[in-house]
C-alpha cells in the first residue's frame, strides 16, 4: 500500500466517525428537546367552564345530595359519612335493585347525621340506623355482572324499604364498607385501567355532564327534563352543549381527573326523578335519533345514545362548586 491509500483510508476512517459523532450529537439535540416538550414544559390549562353543581347519589338509584363542596376520591365523591353509591338495595338471594326495575327507588333519600343514616320517602316516617354496623353480616351481592359484598343495615331498613316498595317481595339494604374488596369496572368495560375500583356505580366512579348538554336535549323535547334525569356527579356551566365530548384530561382546583369513555344510557333516563314513573320513551327516543356512537364504537356501546362522560381520578383533592373547569393540553 502506497502513501496515497494510506492518506486516503485514514480521511474516509476520520470523516465516517464525524460523521457518527454529528448524527449522535444530533440524537442527543433532539431527545433533550422531546424530553423538556414531554417531561419538563408544564401542561396548559385553558379555561372550559365552571363547577356549577355538585351530585352524591349515597344510594344506587335514590336521591341525589347537593353539596357545596365534596372530597374527590379514586373510588368516587365523599362528603362527611355520604359516599357515592355506597349503599345498595338488593332481593334477598343478593342481587340488585335499582329504579330500572323499581322506579319509585329514585324518590328515597339517604343522609346523614350525627353519626346516623336518616331514610326518608313519601307517605314514609323518617328512619335512622347508625352508619356503622360491625354486628351485622355482610352478604355476598351480584352487581350487574360482578360479586361484591356489602354489610346487612338491619331488619327495620328491610320492613322500610319493603313495605315502601310494595312489590310482594323482602327487599334489604347493604352498605359498601373501606375494607370489603371492591369491583373492578376493567371487567366489564374495557377501557378502563385494571387499577380502577369502584363500589356500587355501574362502571366509574364519576360522571360529568354540562348544563348546556341538558338544554341542547330539552330544545329537542315536548316536555323539559332537568340534569337530575341523568345522575351526574358533577354538573358545568358556562361551556357549549357537549363540549365535554373532548376533555381528555381535566383540572378542577387540585384534582385532576381522565375522560375513559361516553356514558351509554338506558332505559332508567325515561324515569322521572321527581315522581317515580316510568315512562319507557323519553327522553332515551331523542338521544337515539342525534347521539349515537361512531360505527367504529358499536362495539363498545352498542345501541345506547351517549350523554355526559366518565372519568377517573387521576390526582385527589377537594372539589367546590364555582371552581373552575381547565382542559389540560400536554
Amino acid at each position: 500500500m502506497n502513501l496515497v491509500e494510506v492518506l486516503r483510508n485514514a480521511f474516509t476512517f476520520i470523516y465516517k466517525k464525524a460523521q457518527l459523532w454529528a448524527v449522535g450529537g444530533g440524537i442527543t439535540v433532539v431527545a433533550l428537546g422531546l424530553g423538556y416538550k414531554f417531561l419538563l414544559r408544564p401542561n396548559k390549562l385553558n379555561r372550559v367552564g365552571v363547577v356549577s353543581q355538585l351530585l352524591i347519589h349515597p344510594l344506587k338509584s335514590g336521591r341525589a345530595v347537593s353539596v357545596a363542596l365534596a372530597e374527590c376520591q379514586p373510588i368516587g365523591l365523599k362528603y362527611g359519612e355520604l359516599r357515592d353509591r355506597h349503599w345498595l338495595v338488593i332481593t334477598e338471594d343478593g342481587h340488585m335493585v335499582t329504579g330500572r326495575q323499581e322506579p319509585r327507588l329514585v324518590l328515597v333519600s339517604l343522609t346523614s347525621e350525627g353519626g346516623q343514616m336518616c331514610l326518608n320517602g313519601p307517605d314514609m316516617e323518617q328512619l335512622r340506623f347508625p352508619v356503622l354496623q360491625p354486628d351485622n353480616p355482610i352478604i355476598n351481592c351480584r352487581v350487574f355482572s360482578s360479586d361484591i359484598q356489602g354489610r346487612d343495615c338491619g331488619d327495620e331498613v328491610s320492613y322500610w324499604l319493603t313495605s315502601y316498595l310494595a312489590a310482594g317481595k323482602t327487599f334489604r339494604l347493604v352498605h359498601f364498607e373501606p375494607q370489603m374488596k371492591p369491583r373492578r369496572p376493567a371487567e366489564t368495560e374495557s377501557l378502563y385501567p385494571q387499577r380502577e375500583k369502584i363500589a356500587y356505580p355501574d362502571c366509574g366512579p364519576i360522571m360529568l355532564l354540562s348544563e348546556a348538554s341538558v338544554k341542547d336535549l330539552n330544545s329537542r323535547l315536548e316536555n323539559d327534563v332537568t340534569v337530575a334525569r341523568f345522575r351526574p356527579n358533577i354538573i358545568v356551566s358556562s361551556c357549549e352543549a357537549f363540549d365535554e365530548d373532548s376533555w381528555e384530561d381535566i383540572q378542577i382546583g387540585d384534582v385532576q381527573m381522565h375522560r375513559v369513555m361516553a356514558c351509554g344510557r338506558c332505559i332508567f333516563t325515561t324515569v322521572d326523578p321527581e315522581t317515580g314513573v316510568i315512562s319507557r320513551k323519553q327522553p332515551l327516543e331523542t338521544l337515539k335519533n342525534y347521539r349515537l356512537c361512531d360505527e367504529a364504537e358499536k362495539h363498545i356501546y352498542k345501541t345506547s345514545p351517549l350523554f355526559g362522560q366518565m372519568y377517573t381520578v387521576s390526582k385527589t383533592g377537594i372539589l367546590q362548586v364555582g371552581d373552575v373547569v381547565y382542559k389540560i393540553s400536554h
